[in-house]
């Protein structure tokens, strides 16, 4: 299914937030998400959108929500026990901290089936879920190594932009990097290892904040001007196009020459076209409508005691400039 990008702050996401009235008689489903100022969530919305549009008749609703803002993850957890307070169905949650997720969970013990979308507990918590329906982070981390090695294959010096520090996707991908870049299992830091070093101040944390994102990029290609790799574990800085746009014109003539590379992670409509313009050399995307999509149906299968698989991986899309797949015409 391609994807559709469509601003934030719609009449569509205001209506579902916590608290709006839920249709007569329907059982909710939610999905609580990291924070709703990030367009990569908004994905999985019009997932959830399109499988109500697709199941009126159901006695489920599906209620898309989160916090305002993608570092509020006080909020995310407070949203996710008004909800089990107030009763749903069945629960959905892309933790933004996931020990902090995981203490309230346990501590509220719900009697309604959780499970994790997007990002999962960490491995001692995940008693708490039933099943995991998202990507293979530590495989997307393993993709943009193998495109990093291609472009620079004697390896070089590389920055990691990483989210919140305890979003446990986001640290799967850059173990899943570091370990496939170095050659090594459970490499904490890139320190020579087939020529791999990362260099000091990194890795930057972004908070899930795209401001932030792109003054962390500036900042860093202008104290480190011979950089050879940066790897934006996720889209963030791509998230605000302007601001990106203006970031690497500052460094295009190193982009053309591919004495920096840059490879990203998802594959939103900013970041292809940003792909398209040369601002990037691989993206490795997530497939974040269907999450929204498919969401309801496992959440259904798990209130009903079938049997569900665990992890669901929804895949992954990598674009290069060999073969640019799906970012050459989304």
């Amino acid at each position: 299914m391609k994807n559709t990008f469509v601003m934030l702050g719609t009449a569509i996401v205001l209506a579902m937030q916590v608290g709006a009235a839920p249709a007569q008689d329907k059982k909710t489903l939610a999905i609580v998400v990291k924070g709703l100022d990030n367009p990569f969530f908004e994905q999985i919305n019009l997932g959830c959108q399109k499988w109500m549009s697709e199941n009126k008749d159901s006695e489920f609703e599906c209620l898309y929500t989160g916090p305002a803002s993608s570092a509020d993850e006080a909020g995310e957890v407070q949203i996710v026990d008004d909800l089990l307070t107030k009763g749903v169905a069945a629960i959905a949650i892309s933790p933004s901290n996931a020990p902090a997720m995981a203490n309230r969970i346990r501590q509220i013990a719900p009697s309604v089936p959780v499970m994790t979308i997007d990002a999962d507990f960490l491995a001692e918590d995940r008693d708490l879920r039933k099943t995991y329906l998202g990507t293979d982070n530590y495989l997307m981390g393993v993709k943009m190594a193998e495109e990093a090695a291609k472009l620079k294959p004697d390896g070089g010096t590389v920055c990691l932009q990483l989210g919140n520090v305890a979003a446990d996707n986001i640290n799967a991908r850059a173990q899943g990097f570091r370990d496939t870049a170095g050659g090594e299992k459970d490499i904490d830091r890139l320190s020579g290892q087939n020529g791999w070093t990362e260099i000091e101040g990194c890795p930057v944390f972004t908070n899930d904040q795209a401001d932030l994102a792109n003054q962390q990029m500036a900042d860093t290609f202008i104290a480190n001007p011979d950089l050879d790799a940066f790897i934006l574990v996720g889209g963030w800085a791509q998230f605000a196009p302007q601001a990106y746009t203006q970031v690497t014109d500052q460094v295009m003539d190193k982009l053309k020459s591919k004495d920096l590379v840059i490879i990203a992670g998802d594959t939103l409509p900013p970041q292809t076209k940003a792909f398209r313009e040369g601002r990037s050399h691989a993206q490795v995307g997530q497939r974040p409508f269907e999450m929204g999509y498919r969401g309801p149906d496992v959440m259904i299968q798990l209130i009903n005691n079938e049997s569900v698989e665990d992890p669901l991986y929804t895949g992954l899309d990598v674009c290069n400039q060999e073969d640019p797949g799906f970012c050459a015409e989304n």
